[in-house]
């Protein structure tokens, strides 16, 4: 049996944090390439060949990564000529975060609970 009132709370948690958007920016985010990238951008705006340097790749499959990470609006990028300067925007991060947050009282607990067992007399 199903718990309307529970469903209608877990629901209304999954419209407030925009899930699409979210799972969008964990998507973005499970790619190691893709957060070297974002590391590289939060020294400053960089050009997508710039971006692709430290990687064995293509300048194609780089920019196929920052397409992964516009498409999470976690970088916008800028078009003159045949440059594309890309600029992080980390503003939706703060909304992954936010998620996240919800865990760390669970994890605190966890944690306390540890540091009582070790420090528990034998």
């Amino acid at each position: 049996m199903v718990d309307n009132k529970v469903d209608c709370h877990i629901l209304n948690h999954m419209v407030e944090y925009n899930t699409e958007q979210l799972d969008s920016v964990f998507h973005a985010l499970a790619d190691s390439t893709r957060r070297g990238m974002l590391a590289q951008l939060s020294e400053g705006p960089q050009t997508v060949s710039k971006l692709a340097e430290p990687y064995a790749m293509s300048l194609a499959a780089a920019s196929k990564h920052v397409k992964k990470l516009e498409q999470a609006n976690l970088v916008r990028r800028e078009i003159k000529g045949r440059t594309h300067m890309c600029h992080l925007d980390a503003a939706v991060m703060e909304k992954a975060n936010a998620w996240m947050r919800r865990y760390e009282h669970f994890w605190a607990n966890r944690l306390d609970a540890l540091e009582d067992a070790l420090n528990a007399p034998d």
